[in-house]
């Protein structure tokens, strides 16, 4: 009887391991255990493209099946590094568009040119990583809501406040200068903050 315990223990135990390493997919192993392969809520672009009835789903490029959704979860995580990767790099043009931009407001003409040609890689930037994040597939399932305040509510946060940024100050570039500067430092204080509240 101690070694049929013994043993049964020792079962479950290599069976609850295995189990921990498996991929979340693999778990599903019967017809009976059915599970949602899309999360309740997305974002209006993660549902335009992704949802049930989203527009890859009915032009058939990516039916809502099993092994599809394999694949978006590894183009989601593609596509959010490279979000993060370029969100650096136009962080940096941003610093630098400032520099710029300063001595530009400060009578040197001579950088008109240049400034207008930073204003290009910081826009490239910009929306190409927030393309990367608004167009993600979706995540298997949604994150429990926590009550308190954190880091990826700050960030979702200060992303509305630096695209609206973004989106004035390209409005105002040609249009209204005080606007467009005021803009052009809203969106760069802003996003510098959306990307250091990530890392505490």
């Amino acid at each position: 009887m101690k070694n049929f315990l013994f043993s049964f223990l020792l079962f479950s135990i290599s069976v609850n391991y295995s189990q921990e390493k498996e991929d979340l997919f693999s778990l599903i192993s019967n017809e009976d255990k059915k599970i949602e392969l899309l999360p309740e809520r997305m974002i209006f672009t993660q549902s335009l493209l992704w949802g049930k009835k989203g527009l890859l789903r009915k032009t058939g490029i990516s039916e809502l099946n099993l092994e599809n959704r394999q694949k978006e979860l590894r183009l989601r995580k593609s596509m959010l590094t490279a979000h993060q990767a370029i969100g650096y790099l136009t962080l940096a043009s941003m610093i630098a568009q400032g520099i710029i931009g300063g001595k530009l407001y400060n009578g040197d003409e001579s950088l008109r040119s240049t400034h207008n040609t930073m204003g290009k890689v910081v826009n490239i930037g910009y929306f190409t990583g927030a393309g990367l994040s608004l167009f993600s597939p979706p995540p298997l399932i949604n994150k429990k809501k926590s009550k308190g305040f954190d880091s990826i509510k700050a960030h979702k946060i200060l992303a509305t406040v630096h695209f609206s940024a973004m989106v004035a100050t390209n409005h105002y570039k040609y249009r209204d200068k005080k606007i467009h500067k005021a803009a052009a430092y809203t969106a760069f204080a802003s996003y510098a903050t959306a990307v250091i509240v990530l890392k505490f």
